[in-house]
């Protein structure tokens, strides 16, 4: 079978976001509000031509790359890993990512897109920074932060609204020389 792919793992494959995605599960993630207890996500509701919409707008961006992770044995969307808001002066972006598909939350999925994407940007991209900021109530993707080597940069106090609170974000940094010198390369 030929892959559609732009990044390549092992367990993996990066590619672009497809209208095709919104006919399997992903026109469901933004609506369940277990997927995004930890993001900004849910706050409105998603529907097919909102995403539509989104894929088109996306794939269009020069500024911004969201690519679709999928599982390589079975050719299944199970999330999103992004790149967005690059600055080219700066040489920066802000990291995000979404593992939609609750059957592969904590087995290693969402690193090793991570890393796909990370080491693109350094080393494609010639990004020097990327960012990362996620609610304090995200446990996993702070070790997930932590693990891929960003370093805790400080707290936005009560940043966002989310579910009836004001919640913290917590800012992460990585720097391209610290990203060279890791075990990801």
């Amino acid at each position: 079978m030929r892959l559609n792919g732009f990044l390549y793992g092992e367990n993996i494959y990066l590619r672009a976001l497809s209208e095709e995605d919104i006919d399997g599960n992903y026109k469901y993630w933004f609506n369940d509000k277990e997927v995004c207890r930890g993001n900004s996500h849910h706050k409105f509701p998603k529907n097919k031509e909102s995403l539509k919409k989104y894929i088109f707008d996306i794939n269009d961006s020069v500024n911004n790359i969201v690519l679709a992770v999928i599982d390589k044995s079975k050719n299944i969307h199970i999330g999103n890993v992004s790149l967005i808001n690059i600055h080219n002066i700066n040489r920066n972006a802000e990291f995000s990512i979404i593992i939609g598909e609750k059957d592969y939350w904590g087995k290693g999925y969402g690193k090793e897109a991570a890393t796909l994407i990370i080491n693109h940007g350094f080393n494609s991209l010639n990004l020097n920074k990327i960012n990362c900021g996620t609610y304090d109530n995200n446990i996993a993707m702070q070790k997930n932060a932590h693990s891929l080597g960003f370093k805790k940069e400080g707290v936005r106090r009560q940043d966002e609204y989310k579910d009836g609170r004001y919640v913290d974000i917590i800012e992460y940094g990585l720097l391209k020389k610290e990203w060279d010198n890791s075990k990801f390369l």
